[in-house]
C-alpha cells in the first residue's frame, strides 16, 4: 500500500508540475461573451438564477464570493491525479497547505504561508459597472484582503470585441469628491452618471493595464486575462450599465454593517490620488516587454515577454515556443499557467489548447509548476510544423526575475 498522500503522488506524477482541472465561475450580473471555449450549451450549466459562466479561474486558492447561492468550492482550483483509468482530485489550496515550501518555495511560503494570487479569464459581452476593489485598510474591516489586479487582452481569445471594447479608468482630474458623492447618493434614481467624471480608453489586443486597489474601473468587453491578488472583494459604484440596473446592495458590498448608508465612507475607499492622476495612462498602461534580448530568444526557438510587470503583488509572462522546437525555460519562482494555442509536451505532460470544453470535462491546458521544477527548467517540445505553443504564466509577489 502506498503511504504517500494524494498531493505527494500528484506532484511526483508530474515531476514537480501539477495538472489542474478547469475552474468555471458564474456571475449573476454578467452576460457571457462566449470566447473562453466553453460549449455553447454550457454557459448556463449552473442555472439561470446563478447567471452565465463568463469567468475561468486559474491556480486559485480563493473562493468566489457570489452571494448566498455560491456553491461549495466555487472558484477553487482542483489538482488532477490519474491512477490508471481513474481520476482523483484534491484542492490546490489543501495541497499547498500540506506541501508548503516544497511547492511554493521557501521565499513565498515563509513570507505568506499561502498562494497569495490567482488569475482568470474574464469574458463579458458588455462592459462591467464602474467599480472598486478595496485597499487593505478597508478590506480588512470585513475580513478580506486587498485586491490589486491587472489586465491583458490575448489575441487568441478576441475574435470579436464584444459590445463595448473600452474601459473607463479612474476619475477625470479636476473632479471633486462632492461630485462623486452626489453620484453615489443618486444610485437608486436610475443612471447615477458616474462615468461622466471618468475617461474611457479603447482596448487593444496584445496589451494590458495595471489597476491598483482603490482605483475605479469599468472593464470593457474584450476577453481579458487577469492576474490579481487573492481576493474577491469589490463594490459597484455605477447604477446603470447599458440597459441593466445594478442592485443597491452591490454599492454597499464589502462595507462593514456600521458603514452602510455612509457615503463619506465610500469616498474614503477610493485612492483619490491614483484615481485623478493626470498621467494615468503613462503610469498604468502596459505593452509587452521581452524578458531577454529578442534575437537571443529567437535563436533558441522561443519568445517570452513580460505582460504584467507594474505590480510587486504578482506578475505574468507570455511564452511562445516556435514550431518544431524543443526549449528549456527556467524561472526562479513557482507559477501557474494556461495554454492558449498549440500542442506538445511539457515535462511529463501532454499539453494542448482545446477548441471546445464541456462543463465538467478535464483538459490538458492548465498546470502549476513548483519552484524547484521552475528552477531546474521546464522542457517544452512543439511537434507542430506550423503552430506555435503559446501559454500565459502567472507568478506570485516579489518575482525575483522581474527587475
Amino acid at each position: 500500500m502506498n503511504s504517500k498522500t494524494l498531493a505527494e503522488l500528484a506532484l511526483e506524477q508530474g515531476n514537480g508540475i501539477l495538472r489542474l482541472a478547469p475552474n468555471w465561475v458564474p456571475r449573476s450580473f454578467c452576460v457571457p461573451g462566449r470566447r473562453i471555449k466553453l460549449h455553447p450549451d454550457d454557459y448556463y450549466s449552473l442555472g439561470g438564477d446563478r447567471g452565465g459562466i463568463d469567468e475561468r479561474w486559474f491556480a486559485s486558492t480563493t473562493p468566489a464570493d457570489n452571494g448566498p447561492k455560491t456553491a461549495p468550492n466555487e472558484g477553487l482550483s482542483f489538482i488532477v491525479f490519474q491512477d490508471g483509468a481513474e481520476f482523483q482530485k484534491i484542492l490546490l489550496r489543501d495541497a499547498i497547505g500540506e506541501l508548503k515550501k516544497t511547492l511554493l518555495g521557501e521565499r513565498l511560503w515563509n513570507n505568506y504561508g499561502r498562494w497569495p494570487m490567482y488569475a482568470k479569464f474574464f469574458d463579458n459581452k458588455g462592459a462591467l459597472p464602474h467599480h472598486v476593489h478595496h485597499q487593505a485598510e478597508h478590506a480588512g474591516l470585513v475580513g478580506q484582503n486587498s485586491k490589486h489586479e491587472a489586465y491583458y487582452f490575448p489575441t487568441q481569445l478576441n475574435n470579436h470585441g464584444g459590445d463595448f471594447p473600452y474601459t473607463f479608468f479612474g476619475i477625470e482630474p479636476g473632479t471633486t469628491k462632492d461630485q462623486i458623492r452626489k453620484c453615489l447618493m443618486d444610485f437608486t434614481k436610475g443612471d447615477n452618471k458616474i462615468t461622466n467624471f471618468s475617461r474611457a480608453y479603447r482596448l487593444e489586443p496584445g496589451t494590458g493595464w495595471d489597476v491598483p486597489p482603490g482605483v475605479l474601473h469599468a472593464p470593457g468587453s474584450l476577453c481579458t486575462y487577469e492576474p490579481q491578488e487573492a481576493s474577491d472583494v469589490f463594490a459597484m459604484y455605477q447604477s446603470l450599465v447599458g440597459d441593466q440596473i445594478i442592485p443597491e446592495e452591490m454599492l454597499w458590498k464589502n462595507s462593514p454593517p456600521d458603514k452602510v448608508g455612509n457615503y463619506d465612507y465610500l469616498i474614503e475607499v477610493l485612492d483619490w490620488e491614483k484615481n485623478v492622476d493626470p498621467n494615468f495612462a503613462d503610469n498604468r498602461f502596459m505593452r509587452p516587454k521581452p524578458v531577454r534580448p529578442e534575437k537571443e530568444m529567437e535563436a533558441e526557438g522561443y519568445n517570452e515577454r513580460w505582460i504584467t510587470y507594474r505590480s510587486d503583488n504578482f506578475s505574468a509572462k507570455e511564452l511562445a515556443v516556435r514550431p518544431g522546437q524543443t526549449v528549456t525555460i527556467r524561472d526562479n519562482a513557482c507559477y501557474g499557467l494556461i495554454v492558449l494555442q498549440g500542442h506538445g509536451k511539457m515535462g511529463a505532460w501532454d499539453i494542448e489548447a482545446p477548441v471546445l470544453i464541456r462543463y465538467g470535462q478535464l483538459t490538458s491546458d492548465e498546470f502549476f509548476v513548483s519552484e524547484e521544477a521552475a528552477r531546474q527548467g521546464v522542457a517544452i517540445t512543439n511537434p507542430s510544423q506550423n503552430d506555435p505553443i503559446v501559454m500565459l504564466k502567472h507568478f506570485g509577489p516579489g518575482n525575483p526575475d522581474l527587475k
